[in-house]
């Protein structure tokens, strides 16, 4: 960041790509710290291992489990989002279900001596109760008390251009907006401006899908890397609000209310359906949206 003039520039917001790469090696240097710290404690009896040895097998297992484990937040964000399950039962699930490629990878890497001899049994399920309490803390760590968070987007402008979907000023709704000097540079909005220009600034709604937020407008959809509570307050001048865990709705954007026993569901402009908690119901219909 440079000065020019007495004023400070203003950094232009990180991309896509970049805050993908930034996460990414986030991720890794969270998993080699906690490699290390289990290298140098030597759990379930690798203290007796030499220290270099220690910190080279825990480093191996770490980046080992990251691939085992990490894939499955697609699948927990989906569960989340269309069954509607608790998100630490999912988790409970997922690395019950990972540890079980990441105990025989561990079994393999032990057995490279002699690759014929496998274990029986009783070792085999004593070394999965190992890797899933390993897992299922590194996980719990990273997803439930929130060690590794999305990355954070660019602040929010002072002054943001107003929408189409815009809430009238509450004083003087038709009075002409106040003339912005021409030296002044226009402010941008870290959400939008990762859209395609083809589909235009009408945000509808957004959909948390995993650390990625989907922000469906009047003309389609894109994914951005970004929390759902960070994006939502790029669009405050919108009025909305957060229907669901992972739904964020335009209010001048609701067609139709469709009920399915308990279930209710708003229903958006091209098909698209956003789903409602039911402690949000009764919200709702105080505020007349359904």
């Amino acid at each position: 960041m440079t000065e020019t003039s007495g004023e400070m520039a203003i950094t232009p917001p990180m991309g896509n790509r970049a805050k993908f790469l930034r996460g990414l090696f986030t991720d890794l240097a969270i998993m080699t710290a906690i490699g290390l710290f289990l290298g140098v404690l030597g759990p379930f009896g690798t203290i007796d291992m030499p220290l270099g040895v220690r910190l080279v097998s825990w480093l191996a297992f770490s980046y080992l489990g990251y691939i085992c484990y990490r894939p499955m937040e697609t699948l927990v964000a989906w569960g989340e989002r269309t069954l509607h399950l608790p998100r630490i039962g999912l988790w409970i699930a997922a690395a019950a279900v990972s540890s079980v490629p990441m105990t025989i990878a561990v079994l393999s890497i032990g057995n490279l001596r002699s690759p014929l001899y496998w274990p029986g049994l009783d070792v085999a399920l004593t070394s999965y109760f190992y890797v899933f309490v390993v897992g299922a803390a590194v996980t719990l760590l990273f997803n439930v008390l929130g060690l590794r968070k999305a990355v954070e987007p660019d602040p929010v402008p002072a002054n943001p251009a107003p929408h189409p979907l815009a809430q009238p000023l509450a004083e003087g709704a038709n009075a002409a907006p106040p003339a912005v000097p021409a030296d002044e540079p226009a402010q941008s909005n870290p959400l939008l401006d990762a859209l395609l220009p083809a589909l235009g600034s009408d945000v509808i709604a957004l959909q948390m899908e995993d650390h990625y937020v989907r922000v469906h407008t009047s003309l389609g959809s894109e994914l951005v890397l970004m929390r759902l509570r960070d994006a939502m307050v790029h669009i405050c001048d919108i009025e909305g609000r957060q229907v669901h865990r992972s739904w964020w709705v335009a209010r001048l954007a609701v067609e139709d209310v469709r009920r399915d026993g308990r279930n209710v569901r708003l229903v958006l402009p091209g098909g698209l359906e956003a789903p409602v908690a039911r402690a949000q119901v009764s919200e709702l219909k105080d505020a007349g949206w359904i």
